[in-house]
């Protein structure tokens, strides 16, 4: 059962935080991973696209109960209907059930060492001489003080641990994308390795719609959108009736909604024992809106920190900020070459999309979406005034 201390404490059983949590008991700490929620993984968030580039996942052996479809590329329509392919080799990564993988990787930090508890919430932080010394939880009806070198936020984009410690992690309201998703049986699909993906003002204000397959007839068909005066479920419902061919005999399975963080990565994730990883700490790439490279490449960076800052017996943070400059230096100054590129796209109607769709190939488009400078674009740019202008600062 739950024990009144550890060595460090992390609030939240998502994928950045079991593998923050898993590299620390590998390490040998005594480790508390703590969900709110009476199921981990439940409810889902996402796409549940895992691409193989998750390589902090990827290399634990993910398990075949977690997987429903194996990817090879994307299709990417524009405005216009004009479509481009995005070819990514014979195998790119995997549409999965993130509610068995969330549960998984908890099960790997249990199996680390860690001490998994759900049904757990973290109500308030512990603070003595302006250090984070513990977090109070609440469980079984009863609130309890469990004390801890460290604490990790790793609670999601709400974030409330990290308010609580005196982190700003606040999102300004246009920089969360509305995410709503139906998982969908009876769905046409005309190759099931690839994701599809649909742009344009009118179907998707600042964002767009996605088909993720989960085999030969089910999938993921979901909407991310900016704030807007509909929700982003009449912009999904609106458009899922505009494709009979493809859902005229379909069926609704499951309904998911939440809120994503595309309005850039925090520049300090760190306080007087205390860090924050994942969806809290905005770590997610602002085009795609994908996070589980994100939070798990941060969930061992941070482990390492933690490592050395504990045995060094100096938890401060000035010694915690080596996770600020390693993740920087690994993840954050692409994902800010990322971002950069999301706002360009916010300001593109959608004759500039077509412009764009009509010179790329998908290579560039794959490019782009990493954070790499895309020479086909490029080219396209210079014939461009408008679009040269617009995008000055990314190039």
């Amino acid at each position: 059962m739950l024990k009144n201390e550890y060595d460090i404490v992390v609030v939240g059983a998502g994928p950045g935080g079991s593998i923050t949590a898993m590299h620390l008991a590998k390490k040998g700490f005594k480790v508390a991973l703590l969900e709110k929620r009476q199921e981990i993984g439940a409810p889902k968030r996402c796409g549940e696209g895992l691409p193989l580039t998750a390589d902090e996942i990827i290399k634990l052996g993910v398990p075949d109960f977690c997987k429903r479809q194996d990817i090879n590329g994307a299709i990417v329509a524009a405005p216009n209907g004009k479509t481009i392919t995005v070819n990514m080799g014979k195998l790119a990564g995997h549409v999965v059930e993130r509610k068995d993988l969330d549960k998984w990787l908890a099960f790997e930090a249990a199996r680390a060492g860690a001490y998994v508890q759900a049904k757990t919430e973290a109500i308030d932080v512990i603070k003595e001489n302006d250090y984070i010394t513990g977090v109070r939880v609440s469980y079984e009806n009863e609130e309890h003080d469990i004390k801890c070198k460290i604490l990790v936020a790793a609670d999601g984009i709400e974030s409330v641990i990290s308010r609580k410690a005196g982190l700003n992690t606040t999102n300004q309201l246009l920089d969360v994308e509305s995410g709503f998703q139906f998982e969908m049986a009876n769905v046409k699909i005309d190759d099931p390795m690839k994701l599809q993906l649909f742009f344009g003002k009118d179907i998707a204000p600042r964002g767009y719609i996605w088909i993720f397959p989960k085999g030969k007839d089910i999938a993921n068909v979901g909407i991310g959108i900016a704030p807007s005066s509909e929700s982003a479920r009449y912009y999904l419902e609106k458009w899922i009736e505009s494709k009979p061919e493809i859902f005229g005999n379909a069926s609704i399975i499951e309904v998911n909604a939440g809120g994503i963080p595309v309005g850039g990565l925090l520049e300090n994730m760190v306080l007087n024992g205390f860090a924050t990883v994942g969806d809290a700490a905005h770590q997610v790439n602002a085009i795609h809106g994908g996070g589980l490279h994100e939070s798990t490449t941060a969930g061992r960076i941070l482990a390492g920190v933690i490592e050395r800052c504990i045995k060094k017996n100096d938890v401060s943070q000035e010694a915690l900020s080596e996770y600020n400059k390693l993740w920087w230096e690994e993840r954050g100054n692409r994902l800010q070459k990322v971002q950069k590129l999301r706002e360009l796209f916010d300001k593109l109607n959608d004759a500039d999309m077509n412009t764009i769709a009509g010179s790329v190939n998908g290579d560039d488009l794959l490019n782009l979406a990493r954070g790499s400078k895309a020479i086909g674009l490029g080219k396209l740019l210079l014939r461009n005034p408008r679009l040269l202008g617009l995008m000055k600062h990314f190039l």
